[in-house]
């Protein structure tokens, strides 16, 4: 239970209730006694019936008549002087009784239970108190009903008695999530914050994986109370006659006339945000409804709501952003009511759009202060349609000044929010991704820095399947990341090189997909990497071997021509200076080599002596690169005198380690013996060692995948 639950306001209607639930429950284990195998425990039963019987015939309960947990007078009085058999058949008929006429009285609740809900869902709160009162009379053990009148009470402002039936539903179900849940809010209106966090601690109790709500209602209890605190000092400094104090009312109140100058209210307004230095002028710009300045006054709402601004409208909207900028700085309460507001809402976007420089720029900071914090990005994914907003922001990338970043920061921020990135679906193949594919080929006439976060951007994206299919479906999308690739020669500024480094890391999250396009594209994709395994930055070779490793098994044209460019001397170079992510893809690039290419094959039986780069790689804990590594092995094999220039190797402990292993990954078990299979083929001098080591079942095992193979 609640430790803070208000006390009942009837005692003897709770005694009555807790004294109703002992009587069910004495009468079931009654039945159940009666009913056992055990003759002992039958006997027993059959002795505490026969002895409430005589109390119930002597009057010892004068209640039985209106009791429903005990046989009724009438039932006793027809046969006073029945045994145990006797009083079984009489209990079963008044247990069939009390279940028909609770089934009645159920259905009857359930059908008031229904009526109240029909009054809830159209705000007739007071009728429906009344229908689930009625539904109580009827069937007062039923949760949903104190549940359901508790949440028509909230909407009534009734706290006090909404406590009351939480409680009440809690005796019928002490694991009610929604009694608990209206309890904490009732109590949070009440300003009773610790009752309500510890309500919403019962939640978690009961069920952990309700984290989110619990989270979601513990920040609700925190803001309220900062909220209350925040006004409460306020207040204090506005009664003691702080300067600064009275002079965000006088101003508000100054503001307040109407018929004004449009100038008038924009000077106005910047003094006012002057005026709000702190959380104190924040939190009395509040409770003086400064907020009401954009719907009250006429000229403010017309100047600001104008499509289509002229000189004087321009600067009282961006007055007006400063202003706000100022009052909602780290205040939860204040960016929750500009949010929520009809006109600001409505014009958010439009504002982003504008062509005026300074309303987009002042537009961007406001939207910051709610997109680089949890709370306020929820606002925005709530209170916002968000659906056109990732256009919107691309665009900015245009932009040579600092709104090409701040877009870019906001962005970065709302695709944390998982909400945001569902909307960012209605627009991306109509809007976005032709804004994007534009932006890429372009890529020297943008602001680099902020287009290269963009395709970081794009990249998250991709995590979501359905954007990264129609990306790696786009034609023009490919041909514009390999417009931006062949700019690097060109244009190798640093910033430029973000943008490549970008561009290299979406290719390899959009080659995650199998299309007709990136077929069409692997030859080429291929050839642009090739240049870029000698780029000074490892990093830009690391995407561009791993780009490698994923449109390889797109096109065997593409690996003839790779191979032919000296693919494989590159990549036994990688391997051999070691790094785990650039030699989990280069040795997936030679495996898809060497799969396919006998020249491959040829070149690494020759560049890699006694396959010691290889052997190497089997020993590694990464089982990606050892499946890699045993593939490989396996596909060289099969040139001539490979298998025999490893009989001094410890190559067939190595297979068999991994053959026999458990390794999470069955393709590194079928890899490394499909290789000991083909090794033992090619030099039977090798089935020596492995009878030495006792492997000759796991050779065995291994020949399914020799022959398929």
């Amino acid at each position: 239970r609640c430790a803070a639950m208000a006390a009942l306001r009837d005692p003897q209607e709770e005694k009555d209730f807790q004294r109703f639930l002992r009587r069910v429950d004495d009468i079931s284990d009654l039945l159940r006694g009666l009913g056992s195998a055990d003759p002992s425990v039958r006997d027993g039963a059959a002795a505490e019936a026969e002895r409430r019987l005589r109390e119930v015939g002597s009057g010892g309960d004068r209640r039985a008549a209106v009791d429903r947990t005990v046989i009724s007078a009438s039932s006793v009085r027809a046969a006073p002087c029945w045994g145990a058999h006797g009083f079984l058949a009489a209990l079963e008929k008044d247990a069939q009784e009390r279940a028909k006429r609770r089934r009645r009285n159920e259905h009857s609740a359930n059908a008031l239970k229904e009526k109240g809900n029909d009054a809830f869902r159209k705000g007739d709160y007071g009728t429906a108190v009344q229908r689930y009162t009625e539904g109580l009379e009827k069937l007062k053990d039923k949760q949903e009903l104190y549940t359901n009148r508790a949440q028509a009470y909230l909407k009534m402002h009734e706290y006090e008695k909404a406590i009351g039936d939480c409680e009440w539903a809690l005796k019928c179900n002490e694991k009610s999530i929604k009694a608990y849940f209206l309890m904490g809010k009732a109590h949070l209106a009440l300003q009773h914050y610790s009752e309500s966090r510890q309500c919403y601690q019962k939640i978690l109790q009961i069920d952990p994986q309700k984290e989110s709500l619990f989270k979601d209602c513990m920040n609700e209890v925190n803001l309220e109370e900062k909220r209350m605190q925040e006004e409460d000092r306020a207040m204090k400094e506005f009664q003691s006659g702080k300067l600064a104090a009275l002079s965000v009312k006088e101003l508000l109140q100054k503001l307040d006339r109407p018929d004004q100058d449009l100038l008038y209210y924009t000077g106005g307004i910047w003094v006012l945000t002057g005026a709000v230095k702190d959380c104190t002028g924040q939190t009395l710009f509040r409770t003086n409804n400064g907020f009401s300045i954009i719907n009250d006054n006429e000229v403010v709402s017309r100047g600001f709501c104008a499509e289509r601004k002229n000189i004087a409208e321009a600067d009282l909207s961006v007055s007006l952003l400063l202003l706000w900028q100022a009052v909602c700085a780290r205040n939860e309460e204040n960016q929750r009511l500009l949010l929520t507001h009809p006109n600001v809402n409505a014009q958010l976007s439009k504002l982003l759009c504008s062509g005026v420089v300074e309303i987009q720029k002042e537009t961007l900071a406001l939207i910051s202060l709610y997109s680089d914090n949890e709370n306020g990005r929820r606002l925005l994914v709530r209170h916002q349609d968000l659906s056109r907003w990732l256009q919107i922001l691309v665009m900015f990338v245009n932009s040579t000044d600092a709104r090409a970043s701040s877009a870019m920061d906001i962005l970065s921020d709302l695709i944390q929010e998982e909400k945001f990135k569902a909307q960012c679906h209605v627009m991306f193949s109509t809007a976005v991704l032709p804004l994007f594919t534009q932006l890429l080929a372009s890529a020297r006439l943008v602001d680099q820095a902020a287009l290269a976060r963009c395709i970081g951007i794009m990249g998250n994206l991709c995590a979501a399947a359905a954007i990264r299919a129609r990306m790696a479906e786009c034609k023009e999308c490919w041909q514009a990341c390999l417009k931006l690739v062949d700019g690097c020669v060109d244009a190798g500024t640093p910033k430029y090189q973000e943008c490549l480094f970008a561009v290299l890391g979406l290719m390899m999250n959009l080659l995650l997909e199998s299309n007709a396009t990136i077929q069409c594209h692997a030859v080429d994709i291929s050839g642009r990497c090739m240049p870029l395994l000698g780029d000074q930055d490892g990093r830009i070779v690391t995407r561009a071997i791993g780009v490698l490793s994923r449109i390889l098994p797109a096109s065997s044209l593409a690996v003839e021509e790779v191979v032919k460019g000296g693919v494989v001397k590159k990549m036994i170079k990688f391997l051999k200076a070691g790094g785990q992510i650039t030699s989990s893809y280069a040795i997936k690039t030679l495996s898809v080599c060497t799969r396919s290419s006998r020249r491959a094959q040829e070149e690494v039986v020759k560049l890699d002596k006694k396959f010691s780069v290889l052997l190497k790689l089997l020993d590694s804990e990464d089982e990606l690169i050892v499946g890699n590594a045993a593939f490989c092995l396996g596909q060289c094999l099969v040139i001539p005198g490979a298998a025999t220039s490893l009989l001094t190797s410890n190559v067939v402990m190595a297979l068999l380690k991994h053959a026999g292993g458990d390794a999470t990954r069955t393709s590194v078990q079928e890899n490394a013996a499909v290789a000991l299979g083909k090794l033992c083929v090619a030099e039977p001098r090798h089935v020596v060692r492995l009878r030495e080591l006792n492997g000759m079942a796991i050779l065995n095992s291994s020949m399914k995948y020799v022959h398929s193979s």
